[in-house]
């Protein structure tokens, strides 16, 4: 159920023209865990097009270090 809670934010953030207008850290860490999911990171094509090489650990999601990155 969480994740299907944490789906439909995202999808109602990914529609909202105010996402992409800011997408600092903590607007896209949807789900509040202290990281950015692949997921949550598709909301921004231009960090989607980063994301790989963001995520320099490999573990599939940006820390704010990472994020600050980009």
């Amino acid at each position: 159920m969480t994740t299907f809670k944490s789906t439909l934010v995202l999808m109602a953030l990914a529609s909202s023209s105010a996402v992409f207008a800011s997408t600092d850290f903590e607007t896209l860490d949807v789900d509040g865990n202290g990281a950015v999911s692949l997921a949550e990171a598709s909301v921004d094509a231009s960090l989607m097009s980063k994301f790989t090489e963001l995520d320099t650990d490999k573990n599939g999601e940006l820390s704010k270090a990472e994020f600050s990155k980009a």
